[in-house]
């Protein structure tokens, strides 16, 4: 292991260029659940197999998502209060109590009736492109549709999108330098910025319902009691913070990924059929986020290891959705790829909420931009978010041409 231990899995340094994909592999094999050091003198174990990623993520009461939150700095406690009123930093029965409310505005059939309205959106976002224009992919095209998406389901007045957008860029961008300096001050102001307009719009919305989802989570009750407004304003953070960040970079990634990979962009204009997998495969080869933390609720043995109570651990989704021992071939990009058992969205009680709108907005981005446009060229250096979390880009130069 002499030659691994000066990659570390913790620096946002190391994901700038690409993932660390030989160290992960190698770790695998040889370190599996293998301990990283922190900066503040902490540290925590990397989950890296797709099994025991698995396992973590099966055994909330035993790995929390509750007691330290899902990003692996320790918050302080004002902080780490406004995250646990976040469905994703939930533990039984609360998540499940609060999970219960909102799934019924997810589900396939109610998803299912956007897509005519998602459609439209992508088509009208790709006519603000002239033909042969370059364009910042990332930001230019991909930002938008989430955004639309977002604001529509919520509730968002039209004017906040851009707004509401930034914020959540900043929510999640603070380890990179371009994007912090945006921000204005302290890496928690955009959270609390967002909170606070939440708030006020609930505000809003209790005297004037709407038919939206702001509407139906605010007329919900958990233990015979509706959300409080800090209870409101931090699940609307997570909620419209994951559904811009995540979607944006599903769909630039797909897009670098495709472009990298001609036979595979080829295959996929021959036969359109093939986006939904292609989907799938993005997911996999370039998830959204590298992990999630939890941490140790009690003494417990994970792969070899033994975990004391309180330490922190990383369910290393960038490493398990590359583990040989469930994909053949994983570093191969492969948009026919089945079965596809990546950990993307998650599994367990935290499978993500928003699965089914995902997969819809990613499949009817793909078929408008493949049917819109004959030629997409990359022109310029794709340049990747500084990152430990966010497994994104920031840049992506095309141009594209009918």
């Amino acid at each position: 292991m002499t030659d691994l231990v000066d990659v570390d899995l913790y620096s946002p340094d190391t994901y700038v260029e690409s993932p660390p994909h030989a160290a992960f592999e190698r770790l695998r094999a040889e370190d599996p659940v293998h301990w990283q050091p922190m900066p503040d003198g902490t540290g925590y174990w990397a989950v890296l197999r797709h099994a025991d990623v698995t396992n973590v993520a099966r055994h909330p009461k035993v790995f929390s998502a509750e007691l330290g939150g899902v990003v692996l700095e320790d918050l302080e406690p004002e902080s780490l209060a406004m995250m646990r009123d976040m469905l994703l930093a939930m533990d039984p029965p609360r998540h499940l109590d609060h999970r219960r409310n909102v799934a019924p505005r997810f589900t396939p059939a109610v998803i299912g009736d956007l897509e005519r309205r998602i459609r439209a959106m992508c088509r009208a976002i790709f006519d603000r492109v002239d033909d042969g224009a370059t364009v910042d992919f990332v930001h230019d095209v991909c930002a938008q549709l989430p955004s639309q998406v977002v604001g529509e389901l919520v509730g968002i007045p039209r004017e906040d999108w851009p707004r509401i957008h930034a914020w959540s860029e900043q929510n999640s961008g603070g380890q990179d330098p371009d994007i912090a300096a945006s921000s204005g001050d302290d890496a928690m102001s955009a959270t609390i910025e967002m909170a606070m307009y939440a708030i006020e719009l609930a505000g809003r919305r209790r005297a004037e319902p709407a038919d939206d989802l702001m509407s139906y989570m605010l007329t919900c009750e958990v233990d015979g009691h509706t959300m409080s407004d800090i209870e409101f304003g931090s699940f609307f953070v997570q909620l419209v913070t994951a559904g811009n960040d995540t979607t944006r970079t599903m769909l630039s990634s797909g897009l670098l990924a495709l472009l990298q990979h001609p036979e595979q962009l080829a295959a996929l204009r021959a036969d359109p059929t093939l986006i939904p997998p292609a989907v799938e495969e993005i997911l996999r080869w370039a998830n959204p986020l590298h992990y999630f933390r939890r941490t140790a609720s009690e003494a417990v043995e994970l792969g070899g290891r033994s975990i004391a109570p309180g330490e922190k651990l990383a369910m290393v989704y960038t490493s398990a959705n590359r583990d040989e021992a469930v994909f053949a071939d994983p570093h191969r990009f492969d948009i026919t790829r089945d079965p596809n058992p990546h950990l993307s969205f998650g599994t367990g009680e935290h499978f993500c909420l928003g699965v089914h709108l995902a997969r819809m907005e990613g499949r009817v981005f793909f078929e408008e931009l493949l049917a819109r446009y004959a030629t997409i060229e990359l022109v310029g250096r794709p340049l990747r978010q500084r990152s430990n979390l966010n497994n994104a880009l920031k840049a992506l130069p095309v141009t594209l041409s009918a």
